[in-house]
């Protein structure tokens, strides 16, 4: 292994820890040198398919310069605090952990190591918001709508709707619109549909939509502008700007007709996965001691958002009886 090449661990390689195996196995300036799971057998099974060994967690951190954390989240303060103590940069998957004050104290402990911590919010790194990103600044945005729709899930989760979709979309509008929010409401039908409403203090309103309802699977984004409208498909990793027209009165065959032609820009968007995009630019931050994308005071931010969004959605309004 060179010195440029960093030795990369997986703790927990459930549904989503595997890929981040898989990924660090195929980055050229990362190599997986092992996994750890709770469940000793499937953390067996990972490592055969990658071939590295199957390692208890402090054995996995002697070796690694990096891990990923993809535990269950009540166990990503106390996984990340040993990385930390290890000297080990680490990147958790979000949400960054269940209790914001334990996220301040990691923060901190990782400033003072000398720690990369990094927060896995994954559509920061999708091309087309990568696309969108560079599009906003020169946008006087009216309104944002967003939608994470699909079909109930076939897999474990405990987090509700708002925790577990919901809080990509915060993320992404957070990024974008870089204003104080002025109010907030929120609505849900029990923990599988939700909505929330924002007003930010330049005026921006937006909506987003998160569900496990739907039988089609949607994640778009929309934004209003004064000169344009934008369409992004999260999925399709695609963007479309469409621009004013002008109007015009056509004479055909005699007859006189209105005429309006849309004007539709397609920037060029250089598709890939995200995740890899996610860890190699975990990884370049460790190399070159920047800053990462997704910081945990970024991480944090949302996660108080959320917070309020779950507390406005799933508490029960007070009743009110007629005389």
């Amino acid at each position: 292994m060179t010195d440029d090449v960093l030795a990369a661990g997986v703790i927990g390689v459930g549904s989503m820890g595997q890929h981040h195996a898989r990924v660090y196995s195929e980055l050229p300036d990362t190599t997986l040198v092992g996994v750890t799971d709770a469940d000793d057998d499937r953390a067996s099974r990972i490592a055969d398919e990658y071939g590295v060994e199957p390692m208890n967690r402090s054995a996995l951190l002697n070796r690694a310069d990096v891990v990923s954390v993809a535990v269950p989240t009540p166990y990503h303060a106390e996984t990340t605090r040993e990385a930390i103590e290890h000297g080990v940069d680490v990147l958790v998957e979000k949400p960054f952990v269940d209790d914001r004050e334990l996220g301040h104290d990691l923060a901190e402990e990782a400033r003072e190591a000398g720690v990369t911590l990094q927060v896995g919010h994954i559509e920061r790194f999708n091309p087309a918001v990568a696309v969108l990103a560079d599009i906003v600044p020169d946008l006087d945005i009216v309104s944002i709508d967003i939608d994470r729709l699909g079909p109930p899930l076939d897999r474990d989760n405990e987090d509700n709707v708002v925790m577990d979709l919901m809080i990509h979309d915060v993320d992404i509008l957070l990024s974008l619109v870089d204003e104080s929010i002025e109010s907030l409401s929120a609505v849900a039908r029990d923990d599988q549909h939700a909505t929330s409403q924002f007003e930010f203090e330049n005026g921006t309103v937006a909506t987003v939509t998160a569900s496990r309802l739907t039988q089609e699977k949607v994640r778009k984004l929309s934004i209003t502008a004064e000169s344009c409208r934008v369409n992004v498909d999260f999925i399709s990793q695609t963007v479309e700007i469409h621009r004013r027209s002008l109007p015009e009165f056509v004479e055909s065959d005699g007859d006189i007709r209105y005429r309006h032609e849309s004007v539709v820009e397609r920037p060029m968007v250089e598709n890939g996965e995200p995740l890899k995009a996610q860890l190699s630019a975990f990884a370049g931050a460790v190399t070159n001691g920047t800053e990462p994308t997704v910081t945990a005071a970024d991480a944090l931010n949302v996660l108080e958002i959320i917070e309020r969004i779950e507390s406005l959605a799933f508490t029960p309004a007070t009743e009110v009886t007629s005389a």
